[in-house]
């Protein structure tokens, strides 16, 4: 693995000795032997089909009341588009929707999530992310684990996401775009992250991106893929992967829904910025493993 110093708030001037590998050695069975060598030569996988209509009915549902509902609208769990009024996106849904906590431990995505990283795992983090019709903004290029490490004190690169449609997701309605084998690099940004950064960053990221070199780096070895598909497609993929999006001029709006899982074994400590952790709904302290749906 590569990394590209300096670091915000010399926050990862220890993570080499906290690097694993991207798999790690769970029971196999989930996935075919082709599924796991393309998770680990890209980072992801797509899954084209991976609920049916009715479950993703039932998704959009729920959480279009919970961005309705005027006591989530009045608290930190909604956050705003930069320029508008709009909800861009709601934080910590597994706890609000009984259709994102089922998701969350559904047997057989379960057992895929254990089997990539190595174990019992619990949420992270969950949020559906709103990209508007004609003014949904984009998210600037970022890896996670780089701000979950600096701000929320995430040791190791044993975290997962799920990044699933809810509406159909084509190639010019800002879908999500990643960067191949970027997860094999750890991109340091620069700057000093202020208190309560999150307030500003989960609006227009600014601080904790990398620079137009590091991109060139990353692009030149692996591109950039835009994985996209019917609402109930989903991506999975490892938190230091490189991915952002860009803005939605289109009529068609992008809904999806995020679900992060950590292993157990690589529970937050202190944010490594020297901050204070940033809250609950945003990065959970909760390391209570999950349990599939009986």
């Amino acid at each position: 693995m590569t990394d590209l110093y300096p670091s915000r708030n010399g926050a990862s001037a220890a993570l080499s000795e906290r690097r694993d590998p991207t798999l790690h050695g769970a029971s196999r069975g989930a996935l075919s032997i082709e599924e796991r060598a393309r998770y680990q030569r890209d980072g992801f996988l797509f899954f084209p089909e991976l609920l049916a209509k009715g479950e993703v009915a039932t998704l959009l549902k729920e959480l279009d009341a919970l961005a309705c509902d005027p006591a989530i609208l009045a608290s930190e769990l909604a956050v705003r588009e930069p320029k508008t009024d709009t909800v861009r996106s709601v934080f910590a849904v597994h706890r609000a929707s009984p259709a994102v906590a089922r998701l969350a431990r559904h047997p057989k995505l379960l057992k895929v999530v254990q089997e990539l990283l190595g174990g019992a795992v619990y949420v992270h983090q969950s949020r559906v992310n709103y990209k508007s019709g004609f003014d949904g903004e984009g998210f600037d290029w970022h890896s996670d684990f780089e701000t979950w490490h600096v701000e929320d004190g995430m040791p190791r690169m044993r975290a997962l996401s799920l990044s699933l449609s809810l509406t159909d997701n084509n190639p010019l309605n800002g879908p999500l775009m990643v960067i191949p084998g970027s997860h094999k690099h750890f991109l340091s940004t620069v700057g000093i992250t202020p208190p309560e950064h999150y307030k500003e960053s989960l609006r227009r990221q600014e601080i904790g991106v990398p620079t137009h070199d590091q991109l060139r780096f990353l692009v030149e070895r692996g591109g950039i893929q835009a994985p996209v598909g019917a609402a109930g497609s989903a991506l999975l993929f490892e938190c230091n992967v490189m991915h952002g999006s860009t803005g939605n001029i289109t009529p068609w709006p992008r809904t999806n829904v995020f679900l992060v899982w950590n292993s157990v074994d690589n529970a937050l400590q202190e944010p490594y910025a020297g901050l204070p952790p940033r809250p609950e709904h945003i990065a959970s302290r909760d390391f209570t493993p999950l349990r599939p749906l009986s």
